[in-house]
């Protein structure tokens, strides 16, 4: 697709500056997102009721929130793990799944998401004997009139489901086996949101290798994967990923324990990080939840900033929102207090997540020229962001609108990422 079908925001150096009411608006993409991990404090409470769960913590939303995140908030991911215990019990029925997955796409949408990627374990939803498919099938209704409820709000989002096996409950062939079918189901009609496959839960002692028998299913089925890695395990966990062939790794923050660092060359990135790096995988980062679990003590810590500086391919995500009391607009705003981030590398973020979605594509394209560039567009026009902008009748960009980038937040921006992209550097440039 033509850069001139889609342009790119007109900035200027003070754009550099980026306040929250800004990045609110701007449109955003999702690609980690858990679905058990992001309800809202007061759905959790009125499903409880529904079902006759009397083990919450807590019986006010406020209150039953502020547990949540101390909770998670205790630097270990086994720890924080069993905050879903509460989450996954009230997701048992197939009003509840699809409840929590309408509402989880309306908040998204919100929160100026345009493309979001939500994970969940099917296996973990059985406990009133739910069969797999009608839990899949429960959570992908769901989402589909979340689009349908945020459309009317006036709020553009789609939305697609990539499916977890537990890493630990040996049950990732029955998973993949679940996900092909779904796919290949010509009589299902929304088989499309489906899009992908995850290993979740307890990192540390379950190697990717756990899970082989089922990466080699969807490798030979053509379906993408991301594997949960360098998160509570270190490289060799990241290095297991890679050698089942990962399109995309969740977290990969401790990629930085393959760095060596030299006065005369700086930092170098071993034989595992180099391929990562090389090979543009993606990296699914959540910093709030890294912090929560104890890839990093500080926020200041958190590689992000270096990995992308390096040439890793970033992403920034959510993971869960409820046990971090987060949204997509925070972890952008702890970049630019933390990081001193600008419109560059936020839109540097955005591209990288929307061009590794699991989507075909020319949906991929679609999305970047009709819902993500319009809303950078508007920061330029308007000074915030926004959603929309001026269209031709045939619904491409105005070619009169034009996006530019300071030669420092253009210095920022991956080649590559430009290239895979289909937009000419040179186009970015300031005019006259």
């Amino acid at each position: 697709m033509d850069i001139s079908s889609r342009q790119t925001p007109n900035y200027t150096p003070e754009h550099k500056s980026l306040t929250r009411e800004t990045v609110a608006t701007l449109p955003k993409v999702v690609l980690h997102d858990h679905l058990d991990g992001g309800l809202r404090p007061r759905t959790v409470i009125e499903l409880a009721t529904e079902c006759g769960y009397g083990a919450l913590p807590a019986t006010g939303p406020d209150a039953l929130r502020g547990w949540f995140v101390d909770a998670a908030d205790s630097g270990s991911l086994e720890k924080y793990l069993e905050t879903f215990a509460h989450t996954c019990a009230v997701m048992q029925t197939i009003p509840a799944l699809h409840r929590v997955a309408r509402e989880a796409v309306e908040d998204l949408a919100e929160d100026g998401v345009v493309y979001a990627e939500l994970r969940f374990a099917p296996e973990q939803h059985r406990e009133r004997g739910l069969e797999l498919g009608a839990v899949v099938d429960a959570v992908v209704e769901g989402i589909i009139e979340g689009e349908k409820t945020a459309a009317l709000a006036g709020r553009t989002i789609r939305a697609r489901v990539i499916l977890c096996a537990m890493r630990h409950a040996d049950r990732a062939q029955e998973i993949a086996d679940l996900l092909v079918g779904y796919r290949n189901d010509g009589d299902r009609e929304h088989r499309g949101y489906v899009v992908g496959f995850d290993i979740a839960g307890a990192e540390d002692g379950f190697p990717p290798s756990c899970c082989t028998g089922a990466f080699e299913t969807l490798r030979r089925e053509l379906v993408p994967f991301t594997i949960h890695a360098g998160e509570a395990a270190g490289i060799d966990s990241l290095e297991g990923a890679v050698r089942e062939g990962t399109w995309r790794i969740g977290h990969g923050a401790r990629l930085y324990e393959d760095f060596t660092a030299d006065l005369d060359t700086g930092i170098e990135p071993g034989r595992v990080s180099a391929f990562v790096r090389d090979r543009q995988i993606v990296l699914e980062l959540a910093p709030s939840s890294n912090l929560q679990t104890g890839v990093v003590d500080d926020l200041v810590d958190h590689p992000l900033p270096l990995l992308q500086q390096l040439g890793f391919a970033c992403t920034v995500n959510t993971d869960n929102r409820l046990m971090s009391g987060t949204t997509m607009t925070d972890e952008m705003m702890l970049l630019v207090d933390t990081f001193g981030y600008g419109v560059g590398e936020l839109f540097e973020l955005t591209a990288t997540a929307i061009g590794g979605a699991f989507i075909p594509e020319p949906e991929r394209r679609e999305i970047m020229s009709t819902l993500i560039v319009p809303g950078w567009d508007e920061l330029a026009e308007n000074g915030t962001g926004g959603t929309t902008g001026p269209v031709t009748v045939d619904g491409d960009r105005d070619p009169g609108a034009s996006f530019e980038l300071p030669e420092e937040d253009l210095a920022g921006i991956d080649p590559q990422l430009l290239a895979e992209l289909g937009i000419d550097p040179d186009d970015l440039r300031p005019r006259g």
